[in-house]
């Protein structure tokens, strides 16, 4: 079977697919890495490649599942368990927030609701989040909120002291996935020191959508992770939970 992982960039997603063996002490395969403007084309152009290898799980490291009301338990979870990296993880507010139009009237509209407003950098992830729910509604495939950071803490045995945006957190990262059999081919930019590129992908998404295919492995054999142990539920009564 097939997994694949997808993480939001600047230019749009990063998609990476992994090949899964039945046998289970074979590492994962690299399949594909992809990059593209929207979530669907990107998930196109990966699943054009599946041939007749199943995609099992779609792995996304975006909020999936949103309340009517209050704050996503999951969010809180994963903050308490990323020590040094819970700042990654965004407090993600209602529903209605994410239908106003500029971020001043939607922390003011998230304070009326819930008693607090909510971060200009959760703000940032309106486009893609209203995007990656969207998708979800007529996505064929699985779709589950991953977090890249929970995935790693979890091949380290403990939340990572490094950020990604270090060169000795990028490269932790990538060791991480390698002693996971996900090794990303890799190349120097020529421009920055310390950095590399899978191709024309930036290096830290790609790093991320890679952590979020290993996630999306887990969860297809059913190795996964749950956050949290009593899931809250959307308004169409569907689970609202992150897992690695």
């Amino acid at each position: 079977m097939r997994v694949i992982g997808v993480d939001a960039c600047r230019r749009g997603w990063v998609a990476v697919s992994l090949e899964i063996s039945q046998l289970p002490r074979r590492a994962p395969r690299l399949v594909a890495v992809r990059m593209d403007g929207s979530l669907a084309s990107v998930l196109a152009s990966v699943l054009d490649r599946a041939d007749r290898v199943p995609v099992r799980v779609v792995g996304i490291d975006m909020p999936l599942g949103l309340l009517e009301s209050g704050w996503r338990e999951a969010d809180k979870v994963a903050r308490g368990l990323l020590g040094p990296r819970r700042s990654s993880v965004f407090a993600i507010p209602p529903l209605a927030v994410w239908a106003e139009m500029s971020y001043p009237a939607a922390n003011q509209l998230c304070r009326e609701l819930t008693g607090q407003g909510f971060s200009v950098q959760a703000w940032g992830l309106r486009a893609k989040l209203l995007e990656a729910n969207q998708y979800r509604e007529a996505c064929e495939h699985p779709m589950y909120e991953v977090h890249p950071e929970l995935a790693f803490g979890a091949m380290a045995g403990a939340p990572l002291g490094y950020s990604k945006h270090t060169a000795a957190g990028r490269e932790l990262r990538r060791e991480l996935l390698a002693r996971a059999g996900i090794v990303l081919p890799a190349s120097s930019s020529g421009n920055i020191p310390g950095t590399w590129r899978t191709g024309s992908t930036p290096v830290t998404d790609t790093l991320d959508a890679a952590a979020v295919a290993w996630s999306a492995a887990r969860i297809a054999t059913g190795q996964a992770v749950i956050l949290p142990d009593r899931p809250q539920r959307d308004s169409q009564g569907r689970q609202i939970t992150i897992r690695y």
